[in-house]
C-alpha cells in the first residue's frame, strides 16, 4: 500500500511539475509569447479590452458600443458575472491571458483526476494511468475564451456523480455553484447539462430512482447560468429584432460530404475542442478493442466492466461525431428556416462532450491492455509518454513559432498603431476606419473606431449597410459572397485577391491590383481610412489617397494609411 501512495505522489509531483513547464512561456515571455490567433487574437481577446474602455461592462441591457460599427450592442460582449471579463478588466490582456490558462489547466488536471481515481479507475494500480491520462487531458489545445465549458466537465461530472451516489458534502456544491462563472453555457456547458439530465431520466426510467439531489444539482447550475447569461438569452431567444445569425446558413452538405465531415471529426477532431488523439489515442482504441473482442466474455468481472464501459464510450464518442456532421446536412435547412432558433443557436456543439469521452475513453482502454500484462505494461506508459510528447509538440510557443505567426505583441503592433493615430491628429471617436489584409481586432485592440470587426452576432441592418461597401468583391467571389451571405460573422473588408487572407505581413510580396470598393456606402456609414496591410494599385479609380505607409522593425505588418476622397455627405470632398 505504501508503495503505491509514494508511486502515486511522485507522479502527481511529476506532473505539477509538466504542468509548470507547459505553461511557463506565457508567463516567462510575457507578450512575446505565440499564441492562437483564430478565434482568439483577432476576436475575443480584443473585445475584452473593448469592454474594458467602453465603460459599458455594467451597461444596461440596450448599452450599444460606439468603438464597433458605429454601436454594436453590448450583449454582443461577454457578461459582467464572467471572471474572465474582470481578469481583462483589472489585468493587462497578457497578463490575464496566462492566468486564465493556468486556472483552466489546474482545474482541467484535477477534475479528470478526481473523476478518474473515484468513478472510473478504482483499482490503485490504475493510479499512473490516472494521472497520466488527467495531465494529457489537461493539455489540450483547448479553445481560451471557453474556459472551463470543455476542460471543466470532468469536475462538475464529478460532483454530480458523487451526488448521484448520496456523497454530496460542501466539496460538490462549491463546483456547481462556482464552475458557471467560468465557462459559457452556449459553448460546452448547456449540452454537459443536457447529458447529465439524460443521465438522471436513467436511472428514473431504470431503476424507478428519482434522486431529488443530482436532479436539484442539474436545474441548480441550468438556473445559475441562465442568469448569469441573461444578455445572450435576451439577445439571441427573446428579442424580435433581427441578427446576422438569422441569415446564417449552416445546413448545406451532401450526404457524401456529410460522411466525411464526420470522419474527420472522429478521427482527427475540431479546431475549437482539439483532442490530438488521432497519432496515439487511436491505436490504443484499436488494440483494447481486438483485445476484447478475442477474448469475449471469458475476462472475469474487471474485464467485463471495462468491456461494457468501453462499448459505451466508444457509442457516444461516434454519435457525437455523427451529430455535428449531420448538423450541417442540407436536409435540416427547411426545418430550420421555420425555426429561428435553430439558425441562431448551434446545436451541433454536443461534440463539445467529446474531449471529456475521449480522454475517460483513453483510460479505460489503457487500464485494458494493462491487465494483460507483460509486455503490454510496458506498452501502457510507453503510450502515456507519446500522447503527452504529442500535447508538449503542438504547445502554441511551438507550433505557432514554426508557423512564423506575430507573437502577442507583434500582432497587436501597439507602438506602430500609436505612429498612426498621432499622424492623423484627431480623437479617435471623430473618424472611422476599417482594414484591408488585417483583422479589425487589431485597430480595436489599439482603441480605433471600426466598421468592420469580427463578432458572433450583430445588427442584421448593419450587415446589408456593410454589404454594399464589398459589393464589387462578393460578386468577383462565389466563396467570399457565401461566407459573408451566409455567416457574416467576419464583417470585413474583402478582396477576392486577397481570399481569406487576413495575415499579410510586410514580407508577403501581394498587393492589390483591382479592388472593387464601394467609397460612397463607405463614407456614408462615416467612413474616411483605410488601413492596409498591403498597397491597393487601383486606389485612385476607388477614391482613395494613400496617405503614409507605416513600418518598424519590430512589427510584422507594413500599413498603407488610405484616405477617402469622398464626404460623408456622398459626393467628392
Amino acid at each position: 500500500m505504501r508503495k503505491w501512495i509514494h508511486h502515486e505522489n511522485v507522479a502527481l509531483y511529476a506532473a505539477c511539475f509538466l504542468l509548470v513547464l507547459y505553461l511557463s512561456p506565457l508567463f516567462l515571455l510575457g507578450e512575446n509569447a505565440h499564441v492562437r490567433i483564430h478565434d482568439n487574437l483577432d476576436s475575443n481577446v480584443a473585445w475584452y479590452k473593448v469592454l474594458k474602455e467602453s465603460g459599458q461592462i455594467l451597461g444596461p441591457i440596450d448599452a450599444v458600443i460606439p468603438q464597433v460599427i458605429n454601436g454594436l450592442p453590448r450583449n454582443t460582449f461577454g457578461n459582467e458575472f464572467n471572471l474572465l471579463v474582470w481578469l481583462h478588466y483589472f489585468l493587462p490582456s497578457m497578463t490575464a491571458y496566462a492566468i486564465s490558462q493556468a486556472i483552466v489547466r489546474l482545474v482541467a488536471f484535477a477534475g479528470m483526476y478526481l473523476l478518474l481515481k473515484h468513478h472510473v479507475l478504482k483499482e490503485k494500480k490504475g493510479s499512473l494511468i490516472t494521472i497520466g491520462t488527467s495531465l494529457c487531458f489537461a493539455l489540450t489545445p483547448f479553445w481560451p475564451s471557453g474556459m472551463l465549458s470543455t476542460l471543466g466537465q470532468p469536475i462538475v461530472l464529478w460532483a454530480f456523480l458523487n451526488i448521484r451516489e448520496g456523497r454530496s458534502t460542501l466539496k460538490e456544491w462549491s463546483v456547481i455553484l462556482l464552475v458557471p462563472f467560468y465557462s459559457s453555457f452556449v459553448l460546452g456547458m448547456f449540452f454537459f447539462l443536457c447529458g447529465a439530465g439524460c443521465l438522471w431520466l436513467y436511472d428514473l426510467l431504470r431503476f424507478k430512482r428519482t434522486n431529488l439531489k443530482l436532479l436539484t444539482a442539474i436545474l441548480l447550475m441550468t438556473c445559475l447560468f441562465a442568469l448569469i447569461e441573461y444578455r445572450l438569452l435576451l439577445s439571441l431567444v427573446l428579442t424580435e429584432a433581427p441578427s446576422s445569425r438569422n441569415e446564417f446558413l449552416a445546413s448545406k452538405l451532401s450526404f457524401p460530404r456529410t460522411i466525411r465531415l464526420f470522419l474527420k471529426n472522429f478521427l482527427v477532431g475540431h479546431n475549437h475542442v482539439m483532442t490530438l488523439h488521432t497519432l496515439v489515442i487511436l491505436p490504443v482504441w484499436g488494440y483494447a478493442a481486438f483485445f476484447l473482442w478475442k477474448r469475449g466474455r471469458a475476462g472475469g468481472t474487471g474485464y467485463n466492466r471495462f468491456r461494457s464501459l468501453f462499448i459505451w464510450l466508444m457509442t457516444l464518442n461516434a454519435l457525437l461525431s455523427a451529430w455535428y456532421a449531420f448538423w450541417f446536412f442540407k436536409g435540416w435547412q427547411p426545418l430550420k428556416n421555420e425555426i429561428a432558433l435553430l439558425n441562431t443557436f448551434n446545436f451541433a456543439r454536443f461534440h463539445f462532450l467529446r474531449p471529456l469521452v475521449i480522454y475517460v475513453l483513453f483510460a479505460v482502454a489503457l487500464s485494458i491492455l494493462l491487465k494483460r500484462k507483460g509486455i503490454w505494461s510496458g506498452f501502457v506508459y510507453q503510450c502515456l509518454f507519446l500522447q503527452l510528447l504529442v500535447l508538449f509538440a503542438f504547445n502554441d510557443e511551438i507550433v505557432y513559432r514554426i508557423w512564423k505567426q506575430p507573437s502577442f505583441k507583434e500582432f497587436y503592433s501597439v507602438e506602430l498603431f500609436n505612429e498612426i493615430e498621432e499622424y492623423i491628429e484627431k480623437p479617435k471617436a471623430d473618424y472611422r476606419m476599417a482594414s484591408v489584409g488585417l483583422h479589425p481586432a487589431i485597430a480595436q485592440y489599439n482603441g480605433f473606431y471600426t466598421l468592420d470587426t469580427y463578432n458572433n452576432f450583430y445588427p442584421l441592418e448593419y450587415k446589408h449597410s456593410f454589404r454594399r461597401v464589398i459589393k464589387g468583391e462578393l460578386e468577383k467571389s462565389p466563396l467570399l459572397r457565401k461566407y459573408f451571405d451566409q455567416w457574416g460573422g467576419r464583417c470585413y473588408v474583402f478582396s477576392k485577391e486577397l481570399g481569406k487572407n487576413y495575415l499579410l505581413t510586410k514580407d508577403s510580396g501581394v498587393s492589390i491590383q483591382d479592388l472593387s470598393f464601394d467609397a460612397n456606402a463607405f463614407a456614408e456609414l462615416g467612413g474616411e481610412y483605410l488601413v492596409s496591410a498591403v498597397e491597393i494599385q487601383s486606389a485612385q479609380k476607388n477614391h482613395l489617397v494613400l496617405e503614409k505607409i507605416f513600418h518598424s522593425p519590430s512589427s510584422p505588418w507594413k500599413i498603407y494609411l488610405y484616405r477617402t476622397e469622398v464626404s460623408h455627405a456622398g459626393g467628392a470632398s
